[in-house]
């Protein structure tokens, strides 16, 4: 997967019908191709658009399409390659045959992630990077996308480095004082030593501490409804889809599946979820509605069990209710426009019907998900990878700290702990990682990026 001393074609958009639609071809032999498939009297100049027009490779036939092509030089360009972007009419079968014509001339078709992939491997961005642009093209919400591009920005990045440049001196200090045993040299006290460790250990703190809230945002969750039949769910689900999804009558158990929806939750990307009401099924089919009901509260990240606050709780409400309290849970009461007929502490009061409320559920939901963290700035760490990583670094610098405190150590125990920590910075960003990691990565990318 790492070979990058050939030439790839990729479709750059998204398959279908369309106004436009870009061919993207990186490597050595990108010029040259180009040349095969628009044969012109002068070589594009770099950086310049150049209207020209294309032909099947070796085809004696007319043009297949006036396109316009973009040259980029190498090193100048996000692969670091020379690379052509052909900007065409969005037809799918224009495209493929553009497609086919780069690999008649010589090209091969793109991995997923390829082209992010060698902007990588040519040092263009770093691993953290890389991460964000896959990040960034799958945001489903504001949000998701904002953090995304911090991370493309490079935020990440430079809190990783400015701690691991505090490692790399302490490291640098202690290698030399163990270089001049003899002579009793000590170029850093055992006090600062202490100290900068754990001003390291504070900044590797304050990123984990959003992380939770970060995996949050990138990774989305899940919120299932539930309740007896006819308490509102379908309504209060359509409410805050914004759409008619769900069928609404007045006979029970008129839900017999789950219906989902994503919907935007204060910046976090949360699959909806609509289920059979709760209850004793009548027959085969709406007992399987509830155990699928059953089955997605299980798996669920919060369950919004919903009750109807103008009648008195039944005994399906309260088994429920009873059923859910070990679980992330909201309860809301429906129907506050009607006269109350149950009193429900710390319940969220909504109409679906006419919308009443609607805004505070949102903002119990985003409450609830968050663990009841209000934090407005984006968080600097989302991935799990990198969470994981950092954690493992804190533990290595943490052992350090301890080694420091206790008697008869060899600096050499330290020295380890240091170099372990700043192993675990650079698999963060891609210094050093394993090629199952990157092929893990960027297998996930769509092709064309």
């Amino acid at each position: 997967m790492f070979a990058t001393d050939d030439t790839i074609v990729a479709l750059a958009t998204p398959p279908g019908r369309g106004a436009l639609g870009i061919v993207r071809i990186s490597g050595p032999l990108s010029l040259e191709i180009l040349r095969a498939i628009a044969p012109a009297r002068r070589s594009p100049a770099p950086r310049r658009a150049t209207l020209t027009r294309i032909r099947a490779h070796g085809s004696a036939g007319g043009a297949v399409d006036q396109v316009i092509a973009t040259y980029f030089q190498a090193p100048h360009s996000f692969t670091g390659e020379d690379v052509i972007e052909l900007c065409a009419h969005g037809s799918p079968v224009v495209l493929r045959t553009i497609v086919r014509a780069a690999v008649d001339a010589g090209a091969r078709l793109a991995r997923p992630g390829e082209f992010t992939l060698r902007a990588f491997l040519a040092g263009r961005i770093d691993l953290v990077q890389a991460e964000a642009v896959r990040d960034l093209i799958a945001a489903a919400t504001p949000l998701q996308a904002r953090v995304a591009f911090d991370q493309l920005e490079g935020t990440l990045t430079q809190r990783i480095a400015a701690v691991d440049a505090v490692l790399f001196d302490l490291i640098a200090r202690l290698e030399a004082s163990l270089d001049f045993p003899d002579e009793g040299y000590h170029f850093i006290e055992a006090d600062e030593t202490r100290r900068r460790i754990a001003g390291v250990i504070g900044e590797i703190d304050s990123l984990l501490a959003d992380a939770g809230r970060g995996r949050l945002i990138r990774e989305g969750a899940t919120v299932v409804l539930a309740g007896r039949p006819n308490v509102g769910k379908s309504s209060l689900f359509n409410a805050l889809a914004g759409t008619d999804r769900a069928i609404v009558t007045s006979v029970p158990g008129t839900t017999r599946d789950l219906i989902t929806e994503p919907v935007d939750i204060h910046g976090v990307a949360v699959t909806l979820v609509d289920t059979a009401g709760a209850r004793r099924a009548r027959d085969i089919v709406e007992r399987e509605g509830v155990a699928r009901g059953e089955q997605a509260r299980r798996v669920a990240d919060l369950i919004v069990v919903v009750v109807d606050r103008s009648e008195p709780l039944t005994e399906d409400d309260h088994r429920l209710i009873d059923e859910t309290s070990s679980r992330p849970r909201l309860v809301v009461a429906n129907k506050c426009d009607l006269p109350p007929a149950a009193a429900l502490d710390q319940a969220v009061d909504v109409s679906a019907a006419t919308g009443e409320g609607l805004q505070g559920l949102r903002c119990a939901i985003s409450s609830a998900l968050n663990g009841g963290e209000t934090g407005q700035e984006p968080p600097a760490l989302t991935n799990l990878r990198h969470i994981s990583l950092l954690e493992e670094a804190r533990d290595s610098l943490q052992r350090a700290v301890d080694a420091l405190g206790a008697t008869d150590v060899p600096e050499e125990f330290l020295l380890t702990d240091l170099h372990a920590a700043r192993n675990r910075f650079d698999e963060v960003v891609g210094t050093r990682t394993s090629d199952d990691v990157l092929t893990h990565i960027f297998e996930k990318f769509c092709i064309g990026k």
